[in-house]
């Protein structure tokens, strides 16, 4: 049976990492709008709601994993003091997200640049929270990276982490499934033109150890006080944790 960290985008040579990065490259210039379209706007609620769960600080040292194109970062500047490193393994996201850091006259408080969440270029208790919205699904090794953020945090310092779930309760979880499955794909394929990517998003989702599975890898990584909230009937999921 496969795992999380065996689950790659394409069936071609290569690791995830290099192959995920490629995907975000092919799909960089579609991704917004998908995002928004396939989750008919609800990512942007689910982002406020990470947000809320920011700690409190002027300054507040944030560092954005697998950033993307920035928009989790942006909606965060709306917070007085904040002020964030983005990184993400994608050149293609991160030419998007300088742009808009640009149009938005945001340089002087986010800045993004390439980085791998498993091996981390930062200072041990460096960052005053992390975020990771949609992205540990893509580490290549979950433990790894989990640990990783937790070396860069300082002590009671937060991580704040969104990613995709299953929901459990029927007939919604059914037809969340026949939508995941059979729906999203191909629309995906269609505006992006890149089938395997939103094949991948299908697998990577239903590998994900989600819900209380995902606490015990906090847990393992070092973390306390250990929390999560599922959204929109269980679609999403809200995790924090404490070093």
């Amino acid at each position: 049976m496969s795992d999380l960290n065996s689950i790659k985008p394409y069936a071609t040579e290569g690791s995830k990492k290099e192959q995920v990065a490629t995907m975000f490259d092919r799909i960089a210039f579609r991704y917004d709008f998908l995002n928004h379209f396939l989750s008919l706007g609800i990512d942007r609620i689910w982002r406020k709601k990470a947000i809320k769960e920011l700690p409190f600080g002027n300054p507040l040292f944030v560092l954005d994993v697998a950033t993307g194109t920035g928009d989790l970062a942006l909606d965060a500047l709306h917070r007085p003091g904040v002020q964030i490193i983005g990184i993400d393994i994608s050149a293609g996201m991160l030419k998007l997200a300088d742009e808009k850091i640009l149009r938005q006259g945001m340089a002087n408080r986010f800045r993004v640049e390439l980085g791998d969440s498993e091996n981390l270029q930062f200072a041990d208790n460096h960052f005053d929270a992390v975020m990771v919205s949609f992205g540990v699904r893509n580490f290549e090794n979950l433990e790894k990276g989990l640990k990783e953020i937790h070396r860069v945090l300082k002590v009671g310092g937060k991580i704040v982490v969104l990613e995709f779930s299953k929901p459990r309760s029927s007939p919604f979880k059914e037809i969340y499934n026949f939508y995941f499955e059979h729906i999203l794909p191909f629309f995906g394929n269609k505006v992006s033109r890149d089938a395997e990517a939103y094949t991948y998003l299908q697998k990577s989702v239903q590998y994900f150890p989600d819900g209380p599975e995902f606490l015990d890898k906090l847990r393992g990584a070092g973390f306390h006080q250990n929390n999560y909230r599922p959204l929109s009937l269980g679609i999403c999921t809200l995790y924090t944790a404490i070093k």
